[in-house]
Formats: C-alpha cells, sequence, structure tokens
C-alpha cells in the first residue's frame, strides 16, 4: 500500500445481503483525520477457465446476463460457493458443468480485481490443457440462463482481437484470452501453480 494511513474501518451497516453477495457502508478513516463512508459491494469470490486445445483454439461462452440485459461472450466461469472447495477444483467443476470438459493441466493464469471502485470481487483465472469430452451420462444439467449456454471454439488470436475490437466486454474474458497469449507467446514461462496463494 502507498502512503502511511491505515484507512480504518469504524462501522459498518449492512444494506442488503443476498446468496452472491452483499452491500454494505463502512466508515473509515480518511488522511487528515477526517472520516468518510464508502458503499461496496462484499462479494464470494468467482473463477474462471480458459480451456485451450492443442491447436490454438480456446472455448468462449454465450451467456445472457440480466444487469447488462443481453448475451455475453464469456469464459467458463462460476461462484466459489462450495464451503472448503480449493480454486483449482472449483475451475474443474465450472469446465464440466458449463463447457463439458475434463482437462489433465491446470495453471493459475491471473488474478483480477473485476470493479474495486464498488466491489470486492477477486475471479482467479485458470489455464486447461489437455482437454477431453466429458462423457454423456456424466453430463451437468444445467438451468435458469445456464440452459441457452453455447460454447464456441476460436482461434486464440482471434478473440484477443475480438476483445480489442470490443466484441468482449466481461472483464474476466477479456483478461483470460489477453493474458493466456501472453503466456502462450512466452512459451508457458509466466504460469504458476494451480494452488498458489494469493498475493496480498
Amino acid at each position: 500500500m502507498t502512503g502511511a494511513h491505515a484507512y480504518a474501518v469504524l462501522d459498518r451497516v449492512e444494506r442488503f445481503s443476498g446468496r452472491v453477495f452483499s452491500v454494505v457502508t463502512d466508515r473509515v478513516t480518511m488522511p487528515g483525520g477526517g472520516q468518510a463512508d464508502r458503499d461496496y459491494v462484499r462479494h464470494v469470490g468467482a473463477v474462471g477457465v480458459v480451456p485451450l486445445r492443442d491447436d490454438g483454439s480456446v472455448l468462449l461462452v454465450r451467456q445472457y446476463r440480466h444487469p447488462i440485459g443481453k448475451v455475453l461472450w464469456e469464459l467458463p466461469a462460476g461462484l466459489v460457493d462450495v464451503a472448503g472447495e480449493p480454486p483449482a477444483d472449483t475451475a474443474a467443476r465450472e469446465l464440466r458443468e458449463e463447457a463439458d470438459l475434463r482437462c489433465e493441466r491446470l495453471d493459475l493464469l491471473v488474478d483480477l480485481h473485476t470493479s474495486p471502485g464498488f466491489s470486492d470481487e477477486l475471479i482467479r483465472l485458470f489455464l486447461a490443457r489437455g482437454l477431453s469430452a466429458v462423457p454423456d451420462a456424466e453430463r451437468f444439467e444445467r438451468s435458469d440462463e445456464e440452459a441457452e449456454i453455447t460454447v464456441e471454439w476460436v482461434p486464440l488470436d482471434t478473440a484477443v482481437a475480438m476483445a480489442l475490437r470490443g466484441e468482449i466486454t466481461n472483464a474476466a474474458a477479456v483478461a483470460g484470452v489477453l493474458a493466456a497469449a501472453r503466456v502462450r507467446d512466452e512459451d508457458w514461462r509466466p504460469l504458476r501453480a494451480a494452488g498458489t496463494p494469493l498475493v496480498r
């Protein structure tokens, strides 16, 4: 952290509590001796997966997002909502549930605070390789918006171009395809082990 001020929380009021997030107001000490209220969303956290085939194509998901009111290009992703489940295991589960895929190798790609101006949400993105299809009998039955998920394999460089053209706007998907292209171009050296602790 830059500067010496500690930004102590003097009081917290919960305004809303739901399954995925809560909304709180913190009274926080400010530099110079003042105090200020800060409203923000406390999120359970999430993981995402960049599934990359040996031919260099990446799987993208099309999913309806109600706050935006349209279908977005995304990555397989989901909430960290199973107590005690390591993030890498959550990522492997989401890969099975949303893309009907298994992977032989899962590496940590990047950690992303999606919108730190109003939320503490952190999404941990993994690169999945050595992919194979989940047998039909073991496929997850999707419901609600997820029932209409569609997937498409595109060359990774095409996905990067889509992000740069503004066709992919989901923050995790943009970060994921850009990071995957970068580590590919560096012979995978920047990848970290799937269980790497979060940098604090």
